[in-house]
């Protein structure tokens, strides 16, 4: 379990490294759009290459998941293309506060319906108050 921690703390500090990144790349280009095409790109090539490297199976896979699941692609499209825009104009701190608020509601949503095969941890009156607090945290942090 630690290393999983580990691994999403790093995930979690290349949030806000990525909106800064990818903002100021389209800032550098002219363009948050083209920004976002060359980060996909890159992205495209980075998870290419590692699955290709692990023993990537036949892309036949595709067609047997419940078509909804590929809906995680709109929304890492939509995540980079507003980071990207937003940030620059709002801050990246601002940007990010929203965006671990959203994250704090939606996977406490989540765990507590057991959504989309995640394992179900029922939203108690003690899980409520400690998402507040954390929220209250991030809160805390902007306006320091």
């Amino acid at each position: 379990m630690t290393q999983y921690a580990l691994i999403m703390l790093l995930a979690g500090i290349g949030i806000p490294l990525l909106a800064a990144l990818n903002a100021a790349l389209g800032q550098a280009l002219g363009s948050p759009v083209a920004a976002a095409m060359v980060l996909f790109w890159v992205a495209v090539l980075t998870t290419t290459a590692i699955w290709a490297l692990r023993g990537a199976p036949a892309l036949a896979i595709l067609s047997q998941p419940p078509k909804h699941l590929f809906l995680g692609g709109l929304l890492v499209a939509f995540y980079v293309l507003s980071v990207t825009i937003i940030a620059p104009r709002f801050g990246v701190g601002n940007a990010i506060f929203f965006v671990l608020v959203g994250q704090l509601l939606s996977a406490a949503a989540i765990d507590h319906f057991g959504l989309f095969g995640a394992r179900l941890s029922p939203l108690t009156l003690t899980r409520a108050t400690g998402i507040a607090v954390m929220m209250l945290g991030v809160w805390i942090t902007q306006k320091a």
